[in-house]
């Protein structure tokens, strides 16, 4: 949490009061650690509905939305088509734990657009099908070494709590109690974008490999996109060491490109997980790769692993219905790229002409404000950040009305509800945003008060 004085992010009395009894009921407020705000210093909002880019809280006070679920609701709040989906599903039943058809319709879907995924397992979460995924490799390879890289936050099953980004890293926890030391003793970590740190670490490693994980585009230590050559090289250190490659897919799946960073980098791995987008905002998950690697989960082969709600028909018809809707508009990427490198740019000049020190990076319909000097490469380079002026960054655009990921690193997302009304309403609260993030005693001035004087100074 930022050092200093407490952040005034000024929630509503009703948000305040739910908060309060939230409190006695859940630890620390919440039933996921990020959204508590404690990174950011200050009492979350409490939201009432959403609506496209626009979220409202229950104290009646309108937010344009860069959280998105996490990233989940690309096509932003409330599409009609997969409310809709969800209406005539939930009126067929809420679940049945068989098999229906709605199941076969979302894995067509997915595999229109991953041919690689020539067989899943859908599950109910993103920790779920990475877990699952991990078993598999281990089971098909006969090895136990996993490499993760530093920042990387793949859920919270115990084994992948190792240098873990996202909430482990906004929270400032090393890991996790309760998780044994014996537990993580075969994940090993490299750093992101480097290369020579895998070699080193799987040649020196104290047995083979039986997988390497990674994010294609790291999001959970913020928006950080690979190096030229990095995930290629991983492909090639993966395939010469015998050792499975492994695409965490949950955020960036159908987000950076139809496809994926499967088809945004031009690589095949060995197993992919999906999440977030697959399941049009409620949960549902998968886990797939080459038929030989998936026939060995149960019941045909020795590797179990089951779920009750697994392929629940409300999830399955958002799903589908999210994904139909990315198919049918052929010109879908293209634009949402075009508004995020539109949102990075003007960010940038926003925090230039405010005299804010800061590095904005992007990939399609993800984005990061990192406060810091230096383009951030891996997990060191995110922990330099700032903290303290995204504080104030991110309280200071919530007053504006931009709900903005509570912490340093977390990525903030677009989706095809986001136009140019939202951008242009983001960057006017931006440019406030970053003059209220500078340090307590700064005296810069920016760039429009500098020129405002020296017009004024002028005969």
């Amino acid at each position: 949490m930022p050092t200093g004085k407490r952040i005034n992010n000024a929630p509503g009395r009703r948000s305040r009061t739910l908060h309060r009894e939230a409190l006695k009921r859940f630890p620390g407020g919440v039933n996921s650690p990020v959204r508590a705000f404690r990174a950011v210093g200050g009492e979350p909002v409490w939201i009432e509905r959403g609506s496209q880019a626009e979220l409202v809280d229950v104290d009646g006070r309108r937010y344009i939305d860069y959280v998105l679920s996490w990233g989940a609701l690309i096509l932003g709040h409330a599409e009609k088509k997969v409310v809709e989906a969800v209406r005539k599903a939930a009126q067929g039943g809420l679940g049945f734990g068989a098999n229906h058809r709605l199941e076969l319709e979302l894995a067509r879907q997915i595999q229109r657009v991953y041919p690689g995924i020539e067989r899943m397992r859908l599950v109910n979460s993103g920790t779920e099908a990475v877990m699952s995924a991990v078993r598999l490799a281990r089971a098909f390879t006969g090895r136990e070494i996993v490499i993760k890289f530093a920042g990387g936050y793949h859920g919270h099953a115990d084994l992948l709590l190792a240098e873990a980004g996202s909430g482990v890293a906004t929270c400032g926890l090393p890991g996790s109690a309760g998780v044994p030391p014996a537990v993580v003793a075969s994940t090993l970590t490299a750093t992101y974008n480097d290369l020579a740190s895998v070699e080193a670490v799987i040649t020196h490693a104290p047995a083979p490999a039986a997988a390497i994980i990674v994010e294609p585009v790291a999001g959970n230590m913020g928006c950080v996109p690979p190096e030229p050559g990095f995930l290629e090289g991983l492909r090639q250190l993966a395939t010469r060491h015998g050792a499975l490659l492994i695409f965490d897919e949950v955020m960036t799946g159908f987000r950076i490109a139809r496809g994926g960073g499967v088809e945004r980098y031009g690589i095949t791995p060995d197993l992919i997980t999906l999440g977030k987008i697959m399941g049009g905002g409620l949960p549902a998950a998968a886990y797939g790769g080459r038929a030989e690697i998936l026939g060995m989960v149960a019941p045909e082969g020795p590797v179990y692993q089951a779920g009750t709600l697994a392929g629940n028909p409300i999830a399955m018809a958002a799903g589908a219905a999210t994904l139909e809707r990315l198919r049918e508009d052929r010109q879908f990427y293209s634009r949402l790229d075009r508004m995020t490198r539109q949102l990075a740019k003007g960010l940038k000049d926003a925090a230039a002409a405010a005299g804010a020190t800061c590095q904005v990076q992007s990939a399609c319909g993800m984005l990061t404000v990192f406060f810091q000097s230096r383009p951030v490469k891996n997990y060191e380079d995110a922990k330099s950040s700032d903290t303290g002026q995204f504080a104030r960054f991110h309280a200071a655009l919530l007053r504006e009305g931009v709900y903005w990921p509570p912490s340093q690193f977390e990525a903030a997302f677009l989706s095809s509800a986001h136009g140019e009304r939202e951008l242009k309403k983001t960057l006017a609260a931006a440019a406030a945003a970053f003059a209220a993030a500078r340090p307590p005693g700064d005296k810069k001035m920016t760039r429009s008060k500098s020129q405002h004087r020296r017009r004024k100074a002028q005969p």
